[in-house]
């Protein structure tokens, strides 16, 4: 396997920092760029004490910067985004996630770079025909509703890969990531329903579950779906491939809150509260009710197949944010004591 240069974008994110120690673990050398808006500096304590890690706080809105840092850039992964527009930002959500990629690409295409970006499962939004392929068909909802902006954001970059590829040649990778979590997760919705869940449970409070709880989803934990990028941007042979990356186990969303609660050994009873969808941002918003990949193809060409159970990756994650919490309990008692 050659090594090469690779930039990471969103290099100190949830994902982003994963890939990096992925990428330097086999040889790479990996320059990592982050805002820091969502991503820390401290997921990245691994990466920071490896000589052939370069680390850069920049935006990818700003196209010199990116310019700047790239010298000898081989392959581009191209994690920074925003994602689902919640509670608002839907104009960030398209800015961020259009113009920021726009920029990547043209320093891809002038450092003649692969290039790799990571979309999401959200594309295929309420197609009620599952596993989804990589060929089925995109069925947003309407333009009205500001959960849609994410998708659509996410498929205009797909679009502008594709443009690049035909325009100056550029060899692009799309994948669409379904459901990945793990430690270094976001400890609010923006890392996932999981996430919430977890700290639900160790504050002793009750789960939040949007709607009735029985929409469905597949959760992928992140040394697999990290190793589904990997293999993509050391793959040179695959290129202008839109690709599934994801565990086929699929769960109730109400399930998997159940399950959570029995791994973390809590002794408190399960409290769970239904939350209307008109509730999460005073609008109307609309869920997806099933959400489980197709990855035949990532099998096919990049070797690709989820490793780690459901149960033994929450059981992970579950005792990560143990630790996270208390690290954080010990540091609020020592402030007030030196106080």
């Amino acid at each position: 396997m050659k090594t090469k240069t690779v930039l990471v974008t969103g290099a100190a994110g949830f994902l982003g920092s994963h890939l990096c120690d992925a990428l330097l673990a086999h040889g790479h050398r990996v320059i990592g760029v982050d805002d820091l808006s969502h991503g820390n500096r401290d997921n990245l304590a691994d990466a920071l004490m490896n000589p052939a890690f370069a680390f850069q706080v920049l935006d990818v809105m700003d196209a010199a910067a990116l310019k700047s840092v790239s010298e000898g850039v081989e392959a581009v992964a191209h994690l920074a985004a925003y994602k689902i527009p919640r509670y608002g930002n839907r104009l960030k959500t398209l800015m961020v996630n259009s113009e920021g990629t726009l920029n990547v690409l043209r320093m891809s295409a002038e450092r003649k770079a692969k290039f790799v970006i990571t979309s999401t499962s959200d594309v295929y939004g309420r197609n009620p025909e599952v596993p989804f392929r990589e060929t089925s068909a995109s069925v947003l909802g309407p333009s009205t509703v500001p959960r849609w902006a994410y998708a659509a954001s996410k498929l205009f970059d797909e679009h502008l890969a594709f443009a690049f590829n035909e325009q100056h040649g550029l060899p692009v990778t799309v994948l669409r990531i379904f459901g990945s979590y793990g430690p270094r997760q976001h400890l609010s919705w923006w890392g996932g329903p999981q996430s919430v869940f977890i700290d639900a449970i160790l504050n002793n409070e009750a789960i939040p579950l949007h709607g009735d709880g029985l929409q469905t989803r597949s959760f992928t934990f992140v040394s697999d779906t990290v190793s589904g990028i990997l293999a993509a941007v050391e793959n040179d042979a695959v290129s202008n491939e839109i690709i599934n990356i994801g565990s086929t186990h699929e769960i109730p969303i109400v399930e998997l809150a159940q399950l959570i609660h029995r791994l973390s050994g809590t002794s408190s009873p399960l409290r769970l509260e239904f939350v209307p969808y008109k509730q999460i941002s005073g609008k109307d918003y609309e869920d997806v009710r099933r959400r489980v990949p197709d990855v035949s193809k990532a099998q096919e060409l990049l070797g690709f197949k989820a490793q780690v159970s459901l149960e033994q990756g929450l059981t992970r994650t579950i005792e990560w944010q143990k630790a996270v919490r208390n690290a954080a309990e010990a540091h609020i008692k020592d402030v007030a004591v030196g106080a």
